[in-house]
């Protein structure tokens, strides 16, 4: 389950109980913070957590500020602790201290839900659901979620959309949006082994996977309870109509051998991901690019691609290839 997907849940859950439960969420963060901009965490009114906002002492302290916030809105009625900002600041020197000293700096979100958001939060769950593309609003006064007109599931966007904003007008006064859902998309056309171990080790991370083969009997897909879709296409010449270009698009090429992975190759190219990798030796990749440029295919489009995939970390199991590869997608994720 998605951890996201995860977090609405428990808040559904326990609104539907007519309990009350704090939503903090790290509207931005600089630095070294701990805490990245969109992280989340839920605080029951009787103490149980789900989610994080980065750990550590400063998290231990907004989990029992938001305690106390909860223990004042079951006294007052809830009328004076709605929505509010906390910056933590992580020097020892600061007057918002955050009792860490590893630099930067995160603004968190206290919002107190309500039995009241329930159907909010169903609306939540049901877009994360269907992956319909929306957004999540949050200011002193409004808590919402904006969905795209028409149909119930929208394709993988190109990367264009902000998947954060923040907007700090006064000390009380705020907006903060959020595109929901996955924000990135791992396509992995070939379903062995590697692309097993590497849909199970992507599958905790903010990726929405899709695994593509033209085996229908292939017993490592049967196995492969990670990707969120499984498809077996009749010929990989068409694969380009199933994966998309983007800014948020991570593709990984591993099928059966060298013709197979040279027809995928030919036949998304022309497309701009965010990462572009080759599972194959040198030996096997530097002839097939030879080949390539005898094709006329400039060697401008070929460096784009990352081949051998992965970090080198002599990787030689299929779970320590999904890690070499998981190494080097995140960090092409995170090198913004």
């Amino acid at each position: 389950m998605h951890k996201e997907f995860e977090l609405w849940q428990f808040i559904a859950q326990r609104l539907s109980r007519d309990e009350r439960v704090m939503l903090l969420v790290v509207a931005e963060s600089s630095g070294s913070s701990p805490g990245r901009q969109g992280y989340k965490m839920a605080v029951a009114s009787d103490g149980e957590l789900c989610g994080s906002i980065g750990g550590g002492v400063m998290e231990v302290n907004l989990v029992e500020e938001s305690r106390r916030l909860l223990r004042d809105a079951g006294t007052r009625g809830g009328v004076d602790t709605g929505t509010q900002l906390s910056e933590q600041v992580h020097q020892k020197s600061s007057a918002h201290a955050s009792g860490m000293i590893c630099s930067g700096k995160q603004t968190v979100i206290f919002k107190l839900l309500t039995p009241t958001d329930g159907a909010m939060i169903d609306s939540i769950l049901d877009a994360l659901n269907v992956r319909r593309r929306g957004s999540l609003t949050i200011t002193p006064d409004e808590f919402s979620i904006r969905l795209p007109e028409g149909g119930t599931q929208n394709a993988p966007e190109s990367g264009t959309q902000s998947d954060f904003a923040f907007e700090k007008l006064s000390e009380t006064h705020f907006t903060y949006t959020e595109r929901l859902g996955f924000k990135n998309d791992l396509y992995i056309i070939g379903g062995g082994h590697c692309a097993l171990a590497l849909s199970e080790l992507i599958s905790k991370m903010d990726f929405h996977i899709s695994l593509f083969d033209d085996r229908p009997e292939l017993n490592t897909i049967e196995k492969n309870r990670f990707a969120h879709q499984v498809a077996i296409v009749d010929s990989y010449e068409d694969i380009a109509a199933h994966v998309p270009p983007g800014s948020n698009s991570y593709v990984v090429v591993m099928t059966l051998g060298y013709r197979s992975d040279a027809v995928v190759i030919r036949s998304i190219l022309d497309h701009e991901f965010k990462y572009f990798g080759v599972l194959g030796s040198n030996a096997k990749m530097a002839s097939m690019f030879k080949e390539f440029i005898k094709e006329g295919i400039p060697a401008e489009k070929l460096d784009r691609i990352r081949t051998p995939v992965g970090i080198e970390i002599n990787s030689r199991t299929p779970e320590e290839i999904a890690v070499s590869i998981a190494a080097e997608i995140i960090s092409v994720k995170n090198s913004d």
